[in-house]
């Protein structure tokens, strides 16, 4: 996977031990890619693989019936929650 180009404005700074840096740099070289780009797609990839099950998630069609039933049904009245709401919150701009 390959990032696509775009204006890199942010930085991201790392330490490392000796080996690490070696092993990094031997990869790199081994891929054809800068160190920096290494890192950064590598890094991206891991990121984008540990996020999906949070974004993307598999149903059996029994499983999808209940879970279009939860979403349609109407919402459960939670009194403890909306006497929370009523209540100021320390976000409040002070009056």
């Amino acid at each position: 996977m390959t990032t696509p180009r775009t204006n890199r404005t942010e930085k991201l700074d790392l330490r490392l031990s000796r080996y690490a840096k070696q092993t990094l740099q031997a990869a790199a070289q081994a891929a054809r890619k800068s160190v920096s780009e290494f890192v950064l797609d590598t890094a991206l990839s891991e990121a984008e693989e540990r996020l999906a099950d949070r974004t993307i998630f598999m149903l059996d069609a029994e499983r999808w019936e209940v879970f279009v039933a939860a979403l349609d049904a109407p919402p459960h009245r939670h009194p403890r929650l909306e006497r929370l709401f009523r209540e100021p919150s320390v976000f409040d701009p002070a009056k």
